[in-house]
């Protein structure tokens, strides 16, 4: 049985969806509460998830530079960096709950995401 079920074009879809809540939502949520920088790296990696987008080899992708499988290795970055941001920056309350609630959505995405059909 194959679980990995969300296609490079779904995966887009997620990408550019989740580039406009990283930006937004920081501050809908008000985080920065422990730290600045759970407001701001939050921005700048909705930044950065644009960039890899436009960059990525998939339908939604415009300069079309980066393979499939070297995005994803990009998004296990970030998902590993959102796990270890609360930690090392002693993120509390909503500042540690989204980060970590976020590295498990990233992580479950790239194990979901099929990378063999590009």
């Amino acid at each position: 049985m194959n679980l990995r079920v969300i296609s490079p074009t779904v995966h887009g879809l997620i990408d550019y969806s989740a580039a406009f809540a990283l930006i937004t939502g920081p501050f809908l949520l008000g985080l920065g509460a422990s730290s600045p920088i759970a407001l701001w790296l939050s921005v700048v990696t909705g930044i950065a998830v644009i960039i890899v987008s436009t960059n990525t080899i998939y339908k939604y992708g415009i300069f079309n530079t980066i393979p499939f499988d070297g995005h994803l290795a990009i998004d296990l970055m970030a998902a590993t960096t959102f796990a270890a941001a609360p930690f090392i920056f002693n993120f509390q309350g909503m500042d540690l709950y989204y980060y970590i609630g976020n590295a498990v959505v990233v992580y479950l995405v790239v194990a979901l995401s099929d990378n063999c059909t590009a």
